[in-house]
């Protein structure tokens, strides 16, 4: 099973603030992250390096992550680590270990009259053809929710 990295990104008419507002908001983010899947929402503590955060569906199963890096309005890494089942964490089992340790980043980069949002994510084969489809999608949302 190979693990691929993914790389998109989008022009947006919006500042940074506005960009990371419409990314990391909790209204905004379930509104942008429902295209993956209706009722997606997160619970972290804190958005400081080394916190957990929890990427969550309607039912509360999904999965969890740590902050690797965080400098608000221009870069985040999640690095996942296992998944959750109604609300809590689960031990790393031979099926989460395939993934383990993938990451996720999203960075705004200044532009002269625009600003470029550009998310990183290692996906496993199976997953590639679903996040190609809604990655662009989902962009395209954080764009139109940035730009309001």
């Amino acid at each position: 099973m190979n693990k691929n990295r993914l790389n998109f990104s989008i022009d947006i008419n919006a500042d940074a603030t506005r960009i990371w507002q419409a990314l990391w908001n909790d209204a905004s983010y379930r509104e942008w992250a429902g295209v993956f899947d209706e009722g997606t929402h997160f619970l972290a503590d804190d958005w400081k390096k080394g916190s957990t955060i929890l990427f969550l569906s309607a039912d509360r199963s999904g999965i969890y992550s740590v902050i690797e890096a965080h400098t608000p309005n221009e870069m985040i890494q999640f690095k996942h680590i296992g998944m959750v089942q109604d609300g809590k964490k689960q031990p790393v089992d031979d099926e989460t270990k395939k993934w383990s340790g993938t990451t996720e980043s999203y960075t705004v980069a200044k532009g002269s009259d625009k600003n470029t949002l550009t998310i990183d994510i290692d996906v496993l084969d199976q997953h590639l053809g679903f996040m190609n489809d809604r990655l662009p999608k989902a962009l395209e949302k954080i764009k139109l929710i940035s730009e309001r």
